[in-house]
């Protein structure tokens, strides 16, 4: 019964992604940005849907069931962006729409006249988004093969999702995007509603009772203690995420952002959604459930999963199971119009827009094969480049920052520079001196090298050539 209501479900997103297209798509910048005519409510559930992924349905609960309350870093890193991205986004919006930007190397290119930096973020761009767009295709086969015990079915599932998923998004481009973000959000929050209110109810008899045996049974689960999610990892995990956010460093978010019809929708948007994002909240919520009842040493991304089939009816489950599907496709999605308009327009750089456009749809085609047959093969052998999606693409904030000034106070040069050092550090801190940093979220420490780095190299430009530091 849950793999039928699985399938249905996948189905069902495939045909609402196709429905979403409305004419034919005449060039790059329709499929890519909607031709950036989004209105509020479409805006509302792109961009606040963003945030609602695999990672978010499954990993959160499992991470509050491991790391207790040092989840909730979680929870205001999303608020503090979108207060910086309420002042940004209008100006951001206004040179997207007047330069012609679709990508962020787009707007580094022409912010820093460097078509070498453009296709550099690019190229960064692609290698720290591919894992995650990997982890999205992966989460989709896990989620069936927890629920049903058959790993066959797994795959299955991942199949034909992602032959779905590609489908509509070369059809539709973002508007299929867009439309499966309605269902996905929907169907994502009954889901949530349903296991806040059955799990705690039918393992402790409510949720003051779950907080109630885990402050008797387990209370260090209720403090941010030491270990491998303490003060300073909740710290610094929760500024990276932030600064990541809200300067625009993931590659999937341009597009959402570009598509608006106006700047006003962008802040209307971003002065409600802090309070959506709250709804990050209810995956923790069955976490903390999981820690009463689920053995400790279980894999922390099938506590939700596991809860719903002891709490629910199977019919309900597979709801539930629909729902998590949902939070795999429809982001999946996203971010294979995030990396196929990277490489169609600031990679493989072609004059033709007929090219072009080929050249984004081939990539799609292309980096979802690669992320399904790794996911079913291999799914380890991009998991230590998942490790760098937010401390790599963090690097970038630097630029874009000073890139959305009046006017840019630095050359090419030392952002180049500073880009360099702190990608090195990262990925130094990350896969060779391991123990160096201890707890302090890498991205934190490269982005401080970069910082300095980027400074003391913009100096010795104004000292060695001043007319041409700028």
């Amino acid at each position: 019964m849950i793999l039928t209501f699985t399938l249905v479900g996948i189905l069902l997103i495939g045909v609402l992604g196709f429905v979403g297209r409305r004419k034919p798509v005449a060039d790059l910048a329709e499929w890519t940005v909607g031709g950036r005519r989004f209105g509020a409510l479409t805006m509302w559930f792109l961009q606040a849907g963003e945030v609602f992924t695999t990672f978010t349905f499954l990993g959160m609960a499992g991470l509050a069931f491991s790391g207790g309350v040092a989840a909730m870093y979680a929870l205001p890193y999303v608020p503090i962006a979108y207060v910086v991205l309420f002042f940004l986004a209008k100006r951001l919006w206004t040179m997207g729409k007047d330069r012609g930007y679709l990508t962020q190397g787009d707007f580094l290119e022409d912010r820093y006249s460097s078509r070498a930096l453009g296709t550099v973020s690019a190229v960064l761009g692609v290698v720290f988004v591919l894992p995650y767009l990997q982890l999205q295709i992966t989460g989709l086969g896990l989620i069936v093969r927890l629920v049903t015990g058959d790993s066959a079915s797994g795959t299955l599932s991942m199949v034909t999702g992602s032959v779905l998923i590609v489908a509509f998004v070369l059809w539709a481009g973002l508007r299929g995007v867009a439309a499966t973000s309605y269902f996905k959000d929907g169907i994502m929050l009954v889901a949530l509603v349903v296991l806040i209110i059955a799990v705690p109810t039918h393992f402790a008899g409510g949720i003051p009772a779950v907080f109630h045996k885990i402050e008797q049974l387990h209370p260090e689960k209720l403090i941010v203690h030491s270990g491998a999610n303490d003060h300073v990892w909740f710290v610094t995990s929760m500024l990276v995420s932030a600064i990541g956010v809200g300067l625009m460093t993931l590659p999937h978010s341009w597009p959402a952002l570009m598509s608006a019809r106006d700047p006003k929708v962008l802040r209307r948007n971003y002065t409600w959604m802090p309070v959506y994002e709250l709804c990050l909240l209810l995956p923790m919520l069955i976490g903390f459930a999981a820690i009463i009842v689920v053995p400790k040493g279980s894999d922390p991304n099938g506590v939700l999963l596991t809860l719903s089939k002891d709490a629910l009816p199977g019919w309900v489950t597979g709801i539930v199971v629909v729902a998590a599907t949902a939070t795999a496709m429809v982001p999946a999605a996203g971010i294979l119009i995030g990396i196929s308009s990277l490489v169609a327009r600031n990679i493989v750089r072609v004059r033709s827009g007929r090219k072009q456009f080929w050249i984004n749809h081939g990539t799609v085609v292309l980096a979802s094969t690669l992320a399904l047959v790794l996911g079913i093969f291999r799914p380890d052998l991009l998991a230590n480049l998942l490790l760098l999606t937010y401390s790599g693409s963090v690097q970038l904030a630097p630029a874009n920052l000073l890139g959305f000034l009046r006017r840019v106070p630095v050359g090419k040069v030392p952002v180049f520079a500073g880009l360099i050092a702190g990608e090195l550090v990262v990925i130094w801190l990350t896969f060779v001196d391991t123990h160096f940093a201890g707890t302090v979220n890498v991205g934190l420490i490269g982005l401080g090298v970069n910082v300095v780095v980027l400074a003391l190299a913009a100096a010795v430009q104004r000292q060695v050539s001043p007319k041409e530091a700028v």
